[in-house]
């Protein structure tokens, strides 16, 4: 029997494996096993390895890696300790192959030891671009040390072969985040009010994390975006905490100070896949500066406000407004977002990372990588003939 090993540090995170996990655990000659990692086993965080055990995915390791600091040194430490941990985890387990997804830097440690012991890594979410985020250089560092890849776009495929990677290799399988948002049974609107406990007649969703390639501009971004939003009163703000990047305790720290000051800002650990999609559904729009805003929101109908350049250079659905970090720019935004024309204009939108069966063709294409005895894992650099 195969094993393979999938690694979740993050609730977003689980949120999108989740139904991955789910179908592979039904396969009776593979075996699966869930790690927790990160955030997921932080009070601070949410503690939010209950999300996952509450969904009934048993957690086979939780291997606790943070350290409480976010500054670059305490963010090289969880990567020591990520290094490490997961190192001895792998000696132990002997996986056949690990499954991983995005750009933390913790998994580019838990990469470096799968590496290191051998172990081929399927790549979730590679070839994207965020431009003002370390995640740009993390994402690229971890398909080049995966094996089997993943990609939500063909745009994003090519980049992969472009990297080097055999096409044989790369698959183009869509967002499975989209696919959640289609398939997942959510809150109606009278659920979620009562679950939130607070006023939902008008709201907007607010997820704003630490634009890690700037100098400590995390405190400036947040204050000016929460100037923005306790101004309007009469529009309730749902928000996240930020993750745990250099500059995230700044961020919830602000917030936490405006939602104790303004009673139409309420802040939230987490809100678990179901309660934030369900939230998502029925907002006026999403602000921030998250890859849900980008990837997954558009499949609603709903409209973002992206702030700044951490998401720059992904591609786009006509219902992002892109906007500065600035007082003036963030308002206008939310103005055009907010206008009636707009709002009727993009609830057809396309979604460019909308594909049928995203989770079936990983699970598929998975099933047969690990079946396949025969696997030459030496990999040959493609060449793309210019």
């Amino acid at each position: 029997m195969k094993k393979i090993i999938i690694i979740t540090s993050t609730r977003a995170e689980y949120g999108l494996l989740s139904p991955v996990i789910k179908k592979l655990k039904k396969c009776s000659d593979i075996e699966i096993c869930v790690a927790a990692t990160g955030t997921h086993l932080s009070a601070e965080y949410g503690m939010t390895v209950r999300e996952i055990e509450n969904d009934g995915v048993c957690v086979d390791a939780k291997i606790d890696i943070l350290c409480e600091s976010d500054r670059p040194s305490g963010i090289s430490k969880t990567m020591a300790n990520a290094l490490e941990r997961f190192s001895n985890y792998f000696e132990e387990s002997q996986p056949d192959a690990i499954m991983i997804l995005g750009d933390r830097y913790e998994m580019l440690a838990i990469a470096s030891a799968a590496l290191n012991a051998r172990i081929p890594i399927i790549h979730i979410h590679g070839g994207e671009a965020t431009e003002g985020a370390a995640d740009e250089y993390i994402r690229n560092a971890i398909t080049k040390l995966s094996y089997l890849h993943f990609a939500s776009t063909e745009t994003y495929r090519k980049r992969i072969i472009q990297m080097g990677e055999h096409p044989d290799r790369v698959h183009n399988v869509g967002a499975l985040g989209v696919e959640n948002c289609l398939n997942v049974d959510l809150y109606s609107r009278e659920e979620l009010t009562a679950d939130l406990q607070c006023d939902l007649s008008r709201y907007a969703v607010l997820t704003f994390h630490p634009v890690t390639m700037e100098n400590y501009t995390a405190q400036e971004q947040i204050k000016t975006l929460m100037e923005v939003v306790s101004q309007y009163s009469d529009i309730t703000f749902i928000c996240t905490k930020a993750n745990s990047d250099q500059g995230g305790k700044i961020i919830n720290e602000c917030i936490t100070e405006y939602a104790n000051t303004y009673s139409n800002i309420r802040l939230y650990d987490s809100l678990g896949m179901r309660r934030y999609l369900s939230a998502v559904k029925y907002a006026e729009f999403v602000i921030g500066n998250s890859s849900s805003g980008i990837i997954e929101v558009p499949s609603f109908g709903v409209a973002t406000v992206n702030i700044g350049d951490r998401q720059r250079g992904r591609i786009q659905a006509e219902s992002i407004v892109n906007c500065e970090p600035r007082y003036e720019s963030i308002k206008n935004a939310m103005t055009q977002v907010l206008r009636s024309d707009f709002r009727e204009r993009i609830s057809t939108v396309v979604n460019p990372y909308e594909q049928a069966g995203t989770s079936d063709r990983i699970v598929k294409i998975t099933e047969n990588f690990l079946r396949n005895n025969n696997r030459d894992f030496k990999k040959k650099f493609y060449d793309i003939d210019f």
